[in-house]
């Protein structure tokens, strides 16, 4: 006859087991509010960003998002572009098309806007490229116009590395490495487990949405709307 220890350990073995399951899962959701196991894994809730943005500066995100799947390629190259309304196809571009194209939607036609204020005060613009006049062709699809004009606009913010500053519709430039400068659009879309917002841009590969406002160092911020 088998000792009734072995038998009993059998039958209340799994029940056992069961219950330190069940203890584990309940320490994992009292010690992380919100998250949840699934399949061994532990997710994590993340609270959306606080959204303060304006709905024009909503409109201007939303603008800057149809462009996705749209342009889906990058092309620095200069290009002789009528004028006013010029631009390139719109399955190409660089990271200020971005811009120029989710204001044109908004009534605003940057190509003119910064044509006129630089043939105003063309001293307050860069010379980086050995320009003696304005050039309507490419001047509104360069980054350091494009903070020049904001900035005389009154339309800059601070820079911080504070996720809430930057609301949907924002526009912010950075420098990435090897020193090139870049230009996205604040989106709507959280970031994937952010507590901020994504971000809008052409960095070689077409307009996407990719969390990417601390991956280079931001050199201006600034809201349109």
């Amino acid at each position: 006859m088998r000792p009734k220890s072995a038998r009993g350990f059998r039958r209340t073995g799994p029940f056992i087991v069961l219950l330190v399951v069940a203890a584990v899962i309940v320490f994992v959701m009292v010690g992380f509010p919100g998250g949840r196991v699934l399949l061994g894994q532990l997710i994590v809730r993340v609270d959306p960003p606080p959204d303060t943005a304006s709905p024009k500066a909503h409109d201007f995100a939303a603008a800057a998002a149809k462009q996705v799947g749209v342009t889906v390629s990058y092309d620095a190259s200069y290009v002789q572009l009528a004028y006013p309304g010029g631009d390139v196809p719109l399955e190409t571009g660089v990271c200020t098309d971005v811009v120029v194209r989710a204001m044109r939607e908004m009534g605003t036609d940057l190509q003119v806007e910064i044509h006129e204020d630089m043939a105003a005060a063309f001293g307050e613009y860069p010379r980086t490229w050995g320009l003696s006049e304005p050039d309507p062709n490419i001047d509104h699809r360069r980054v350091p116009n494009l903070r020049v004009y904001f900035d005389r606009l009154g339309k800059s913010l601070p820079v911080t590395s504070v996720a809430a500053d930057y609301q949907p519709g924002d526009i912010v430039t950075w420098k990435m490495p090897g020193g090139r400068p870049h230009v996205g659009i604040v989106s709507e879309k959280q970031a994937s487990g952010e507590n901020r917002f994504a971000i809008i841009h052409n960095a070689g590969r077409g307009t996407r949405v990719e969390d990417v406002l601390f991956a280079f160092t931001i050199t201006g911020h600034y809201r349109p709307f």
